[in-house]
C-alpha cells in the first residue's frame, strides 16, 4: 500500500477530487493547509513576512491505496491541474506498512475499501 499526499491550489481541488473518485480511490481525507516552496511565496506587500516569504493557501489531499493504483491516482491528480504555473503543487508517494479498520480489525488492502 501507498500514502499519496498531494498539496494543490485551492482553485484545482473540486476537478482533482472528481478525477481521483473516477480513477477508483476508495476514500480521501482534505485539509486546508498554508505554506511556501522553492519560491518563497513571491509576492509583495502586507502578507511578506520579515524572512522574504509569504504563506500562500494550499490543499492537501491524502489518499492510501493498493500499489496498483499509484500510478492511476497520479496521473489522474496531474491532468486534473488548471493552469499549469509554477506553485501548482506536489505529489508525494510513501509507503504504509499496515491499515487497520477499527470497527472490524481487518488489516492491509482489506481495510481500504
Amino acid at each position: 500500500m501507498k500514502k499519496i499526499e498531494c498539496f494543490v491550489q485551492p482553485f484545482d481541488f473540486d476537478a482533482i477530487a472528481e478525477s481521483m473518485v473516477a480513477a477508483g480511490v476508495p476514500g480521501m481525507s482534505v485539509t486546508e493547509v498554508r505554506g511556501f516552496g522553492v519560491q518563497h511565496g513571491s509576492r509583495r506587500g502586507e502578507d511578506m513576512k520579515p524572512g522574504g516569504y509569504v504563506f500562500h493557501p494550499k490543499i492537501k489531499i491524502e489518499v492510501v491505496v493498493e500499489d496498483s493504483d499509484v500510478d492511476r491516482v497520479i496521473e489522474a491528480c496531474k491532468t486534473s491541474i488548471k493552469s499549469r504555473q509554477i506553485g501548482e503543487g506536489k505529489i508525494f508517494v510513501a509507503p504504509i506498512e499496515d491499515a487497520v479498520r477499527a470497527r472490524t480489525g481487518e488489516h492491509g488492502e482489506r481495510a481500504l475499501v
